[in-house]
């Protein structure tokens, strides 16, 4: 394993790119034809269009594994569990089953896989076994490495901190999704949405997969039940990519078109509060080139509060990279007036609350009530916030990955980007603009929105989210 949780290629990667054959259902929702039981004594059974998985205890001994007859190399995997608690399962993948003992190296020693077992990774399914839950995780069955992703044991720091986030989003006795990207030496899972590994290992390349249920000695374990459906691949092709440039940083390009680091990656130069002139002392963290907003519990500029730009700007081009965690809320503001009042969502000033200027939303539309509150959506990702909605085409990444914000403002005229792409374009002073205002909590603000210029904001609302590579260039 050359990177753990999270951690970022730094040499050449491989990104998916999609074959036009589209997706291949792997399990036809009726019979396992195209799968074989290869060892173990669980019983595995089709009904009501899932493959179900039962625990035999105590066991014979051996991992039960049910395997595609086909092999497969670079794909796009995913696939719907429902597991019982008490059920240790997963899906290998790139595996093979040893009929004669195979010797592979593993960080400089020699080890075999002895003859009649299943060995390859293998994607973990656990919803609550011994006090962990590390769906998403990946394991490396029968050659000894144990868990790549969470490493070492489920009491270190990072097996606590793939739990804690695990307990936030799955779905115990209930369906949860798992997607599976496998290309070239690059793997990556996530888990209802979110990312849960990311790294390069190359200890095989190809392999069928494998439906497991774990073996048990416990007699209380019997009859535990898995269930898998909705198993489908997409094959995808290996392209090398670029090296990822250095965050925080401007390209040669970048320097001539005038952009500029408004965040050097190191210190607050350049940055205040929203409140007063010094930055705040609690809830953003500098760490590793990342502005880091810490989780306070939900709360809108509540403890350390929004932080602003020291300068104001008026035509510009506007680049932000963030990341979010489930549930988080935060947002990105230009034109902020910080003498004005904050307004609760009656529209009423308060002492407490977000600085005023127009925001483009950043928000887990999948879990923050916010999403679902508002006009028509305005108040989900990359919307003006209460003001205008998105475009329902946004394809932001998985939580837990970068996406890149971009503002273009120019005159009265705003364009927001997601991912390089257009998502909402709005005109400051236009009659649908103020009948938007009009119709929002920013009601009673004379000429919200409208003022010649204002800081550029980042939001701290109690949800943990970061941010790097904010950059600017000034239009004429």
């Amino acid at each position: 394993m050359r990177s753990k949780l999270f951690l970022l290629a730094i040499s050449i990667t491989f990104a998916p790119q999609l074959f036009a054959a589209g997706w291949i259902n792997l399990f036809n929702g009726k019979n396992l034809d195209g799968w074989t039981q290869r060892t173990g004594n669980a019983k595995y059974y089709v009904t009501d269009g899932c493959i179900v998985g039962q625990m035999i205890a105590p066991g014979n001994g051996t991992n039960s594994f049910l395997c595609t007859t086909k092999e497969y190399d670079n794909f796009i995997l995913e696939f719907d569990v429902k597991a019982d608690p008490r059920m240790n399962t997963g899906a290998q993948f790139r595996s093979a089953f040893a009929t004669n003992t195979v010797s592979f190296e593993s960080s400089g020693t020699n080890k075999t896989v002895p003859p009649g077992y299943v060995y390859g990774y293998q994607v973990e399914v656990d919803t609550d076994l011994k006090g962990k839950t590390w769906t998403g995780g990946i394991y490396d069955e029968h050659r000894r490495r144990n868990y790549l992703v969470p490493s070492g044991g489920q009491t270190n720091a990072e097996g606590k901190a793939f739990t804690a986030l695990n307990r936030q989003i799955t779905k115990t006795n209930d369906w949860n999704h798992i997607r599976l990207e496998a290309v070239g030496d690059h793997i990556k899972t996530y888990l209802n949405g979110v990312l849960r590994a990311d790294i390069h290992d190359s200890m095989s390349t190809k392999g069928f997969f494998g439906l497991q249920v774990h073996n048990s000695k416990n007699t209380n374990d019997n009859g535990a039940l898995v269930f898998y459906k909705n198993i489908r691949l997409q094959k995808v092709s290996p392209k090398p990519e670029a090296p990822e440039l250095t965050p925080n940083t401007l390209t040669e390009k970048e320097i001539k078109a005038d952009w500029k680091l408004l965040w050097d990656g190191k210190t607050t130069d350049g940055w205040r509060s929203a409140k007063s002139e010094e930055f705040p002392t609690e809830s953003w963290v500098i760490k590793d080139g990342e502005l880091c907003v810490t989780n306070d519990n939900g709360g809108e500029s509540a403890v350390g509060g929004d932080i602003i730009t020291r300068n104001s700007y008026s035509n510009f081009d506007l680049s932000v990279d963030f990341k979010i965690t489930p549930g988080a809320n935060s947002g990105i503001k230009i034109f902020v007036q910080p003498d004005l009042s904050a307004v609760t969502p009656a529209g009423v000033a308060t002492n407490v609350g977000s600085a005023i200027g127009l925001e483009y939303q950043i928000l887990d539309d999948e879990r923050h009530p916010d999403a679902k509150l508002g006009v028509n959506g305005d108040r989900t990702l990359g919307s003006l916030y209460d003001l205008m909605p998105a475009s329902k085409n946004k394809k932001p990444n998985f939580i837990g990955e970068w996406n890149t914000a971009r503002i273009v403002s120019r005159g009265n005229h705003v364009d927001y980007y997601l991912n390089g792409e257009k998502i909402l374009s709005f005109t400051r002073g236009s009659k649908a603009f103020r009948a938007a205002v009009a119709a929002s909590k920013f009601k009673d603000i004379p000429n919200f929105g409208e003022w010649p210029d204002g800081h550029i904001l980042l939001q701290e609302h109690g949800s943990e989210a970061v941010f790097r590579n904010i950059k600017i260039r000034e239009l004429n």
